[in-house]
This record gives C-alpha cells, structure tokens and sequence, in this order.
C-alpha cells in the first residue's frame, strides 16, 4: 500500500473510534444526549462542528473547481457565505439558544416551532420532517458521492466499493455515538479541513508554473462584476443559513449564552478563512494548470493540487481533509434527519408520545441506516448530477423553507403557527418550482424561495391575526431568558 493509503486507513480508525467511545459512555444515555449531546457542547467544538458540518466537500471540491472553470464571478458565493454566516452566529444563534430552551427545552428545530407557538397540531412537525428527508438525502448524496470520487482518483479503488465504504465509516460512527460523536469527530476534521486549506494554495504559489491558456483567458473570466447573475446568486447562497438545521443546531447545543459568544467569533474566523483559501485554490490552480475538462467535470483542483506539490504522507494527509469535509457533513445531515422523523413523527404521531428516551435513541440510530440507504442510491446514480449542484439544491430548499419561519419566530412577538406553516411550505414549493422550470434565468433558486416564503409567512400571520397571550408572554420571557 501506497502512503496516501496508509494514511487515509488510519484517518477512518480515528474516525470509528470516536464513535465507539461515545456508544460506551452514552450507552445510558436518551433522546436529548443521542440528538443534541445535552446541550454540554464548549466553545471550540460548537463552533468547529458548525462550521466542518457547513463546509463539506464542495469547499475542497466544488467550489474552487467552480472558481476554477468558471472565473471570478463565482468569488460571491463565498462572499454571500461569510456575510450569511457572520449574521447567524451574531444575531439567529443567542436568541435561537434561548427560545429553543424556553420553549419546551426543544431538542429538533420542528420541535422548536411547534412548542414556539404552543401548537397542539402536528402539522409543522410532519411538514418539516418530509422537507428534512428530501433535502438532506440528496445533500448527504453529494458528500457520499465526494467521498466516492476522492476513493477513486486517488487510490484507484471502484467507485461503487468507494461510495459502500464511506457511507459504512459515516454510519458507524454516527449510528454508534449520536451528536456527542458527531460534533467530536467534526472537531478533529474541522482542525485538518482548515490546515489542508492553508498549506495547499500557499505552497502552490510559490511552486506556480503559470500556464500559457491561463494567461490568455478572456477578461471576462478575470472579472467578478462580468455578469450581475453571478453577483445576485452568489450573495443569495448566505440566505441559506438561517434555515439550516444541521448547523443552527449546533446554535442550540453549547453550554451557555457566555460560551455562545466566544464560539461565534472562532466559528466566524474559521469559515472566512476557509473560504478565502477555498477561491484561492481555484484562481491558483487555473493559472498552474489551464483549463482542463477532466478536472472540471470530476471537481478535481484541490485533489491534483495537493498530490503535485507533496509527498505521499503530506498529501495523505491533506487529501483525507475532503473524507473530512464530507464524512463532517454528511454525519449531521443523517443525524438531523434522524432526529427530525424520531422526535417529531415517531415519537408524537405514530407512539402518541408514549415512547421511552432509550426507544427513540434506537428508532434514531435505524432511521440513520434508512436515510443513508437513500443517499446511497442517489450518489450511485452517474446522472445524479456534480458534487457543487446537488449543494445548491439542498442549500436552497433549506434556506427558502426554514430562514424566514425561524428569523420571525425569533424576532416577531405576534409571529404565529399559521405563518410558519405558510412560510414553509411556500418557500420550499416557490424554490423548488424555480429550480425545476425556472433555472435558465440564471438566478439561484434560494432568492425567489426565500423572498415567497418570507411574504407568505408574514401575510398568513397577520390575516390570523394575533396570537394567544400565553404565546407572547413565551416569546417575551425567550428575550430575557439567561443562563
């Protein structure tokens, strides 16, 4: 075996370790520490899980080949993502913890919106868990899929054998540990995504052999303002953040509102730099290498990158930062959904809550194994689409159906049931329609998606007129609530 090899096998031990060591010391554990680690999570693994969970292989993969293949009009989709991502851990994530808390001690997001508005119908929690399942199968698809690629190009395995072996490392560990693994694991891929990011692009400059066809590109590549879609899209990918739930989760796990605030401002330096780095990589590696349809159509920039500069350990090492990127993903993606069809379909409809702690920990670890069994086929479909589309899609579901629900329960005292429900279900069917026939505007789908189910949220509000005051005194004692 090749070093790369050794060291990537090594990388997963690690991995399943981690998740074996939380399945011994959980193994009393219920629902809230197997969902949500019992809110004990500190400041540097919150804010290092939510943001290796964020960053899957389409930081390392797709969107510096988009960068890459497409010119610097793509530099505003990391543009938007900073700007979307700051505004979360500053302004979403105090008042998400407190409202969460107040609100039942609610451990899922549906969860959280139903107890938001004292519902006694299960509506939202139904709408929202079949929203989870569609979103997060093809999401936890692209990263299945990354994996696959990565397993292939670089140690020469079938892809199909590839693909089966990430979805078993990634399922082991989550299916064995919960959140408390998740967020662990996410830790330690975090640290390895961020300096893989650092050292590639840095040493790639200073070994740069320009190409002829990079040096000749049109002007149009070199200009980030060429085209305003590009500019438009490229901000709207930030939107996605105030309605994703495998990392506003992370929001509602740490320890205190004291530890919240250090861990935005880790979380916040760790994505800016990401990103930076990621369209670095791209603009690098267009000037090194030229333009090259193998390595656009496989997303694979940061891959040959990485193996051209160092040796087989280094670039072992370096290389194993994208099992990170999407094995961090993909973990929370399972678990999220996981969650959402135990806590808030399981548990309430089909058990009449009449479920133990350890029956629902159970129900979530299977429901892990079923929801993988779907992105699995997703992944191995060859027309499933790239690693970068399959993101957009599930980003901009998420965002257009959860953002405006969530921002104006957390921000509008006479916000109500009603205007979440339409909220959700608006955003998510304008998005989707946008993508199916719409797409050749050029404009991201989110944007649309998000601006109907914001106006619908809101509209459906305020013909319900206002909520019941056991409900406002809820969102007034969320406001003042402290640890």
């Amino acid at each position: 075996m090749n070093p790369e090899v050794i060291v990537f096998i090594l990388y997963l031990i690690c991995m399943l370790s981690i998740g074996v060591f939380f399945f011994i010391k959980d193994r009393k554990g219920g629902e809230k520490t197997f969902f949500l680690g019992d809110r004990k999570m500190g400041a540097w693994v919150g804010a290092l899980s939510a943001g290796a969970s964020d960053m899957s292989a389409w930081v390392l993969m797709g969107l510096p080949t988009s960068i890459y293949a497409l010119g610097l009009g793509q530099i505003w989709i990391p543009v938007g993502l900073v700007a979307g991502y700051t505004a979360s851990w500053l302004i979403e994530a105090p008042r998400l913890r407190r409202f969460s808390i107040v609100s039942g001690d609610a451990i899922t997001i549906p969860q959280y919106l139903s107890n938001r508005f004292l519902a006694k119908s299960k509506a939202l929690q139904v709408i929202c868990a079949v929203v989870f399942l569609l979103a997060y199968t093809v999401y936890a698809a692209s990263s299945i899929k990354a994996c696959g690629t990565l397993f292939q190009k670089v140690i020469g395995m079938d892809p199909m054998a590839a693909i089966y072996l990430a979805v078993f490392i990634i399922v082991g560990y989550t299916f064995m540990g919960g959140f408390s693994a998740v967020c662990w694991t996410d830790f330690f891929q975090g640290l390895l995504i961020l300096g893989a990011m650092l050292l590639a692009p840095v040493f790639a400059l200073f070994m740069l052999e320009f190409s002829g066809e990079a040096i000749d590109a049109s002007s149009h590549y070199w200009n980030p303002a060429a085209d305003w879609h590009d500019v438009v899209s490229g901000l709207a990918w930030g939107l996605g953040y105030f309605g994703m739930p495998h990392i506003i989760i992370r929001f509602m796990s740490i320890s205190s509102q004291k530890t919240l605030k250090r861990s935005a401002w880790i979380g916040i330096a760790w994505t800016v730099l990401i990103l930076i780095f990621a369209a670095l990589i791209g603009v690098i590696g267009r000037l090194d290498f030229g333009m090259d349809a193998d390595m656009t159509k496989n997303e694979l920039v940061f891959v040959q990158m990485v193996r051209k500069i160092f040796p087989g350990v280094i670039s072992g090492v370096l290389l194993s930062a994208v099992l990170a990127a999407s094995m961090s993903t993909a973990d929370s993606q399972l678990l999220s959904a996981s969650s959402s069809l135990a806590s808030d379909v399981y548990k309430p409809i089909i058990r009449g809550n009449r479920a133990s702690d350890r029956e629902l920990m159970w129900v979530g670890r299977f429901v892990v194994l079923g929801v993988a069994v779907i992105a699995l086929m997703i992944a191995a479909n060859p027309n499933s689409g790239s690693i970068m589309g399959l993101v957009g899609n599930a980003w901009g579901l998420f965002g257009a159906a959860f953002g405006p629900a969530i921002l104006l329960s957390l921000f509008w005292r006479k916000f109500d049931f009603a205007g979440a429900v339409a909220g959700i279900l608006v955003g998510a069917a304008v998005d989707i329609c946008w993508l199916v026939f719409l797409k050749q505007t050029g404009i991201y789908e989110i944007l649309p998606g998000f601006a109907a189910g914001a106006v619908a949220a809101f509209v459906a509000a305020k013909l319900a007129g206002p909520p019941s005051e056991e409900v406002m005194k809820l969102y007034d004692d969320a406001v003042v609530y402290d640890d």
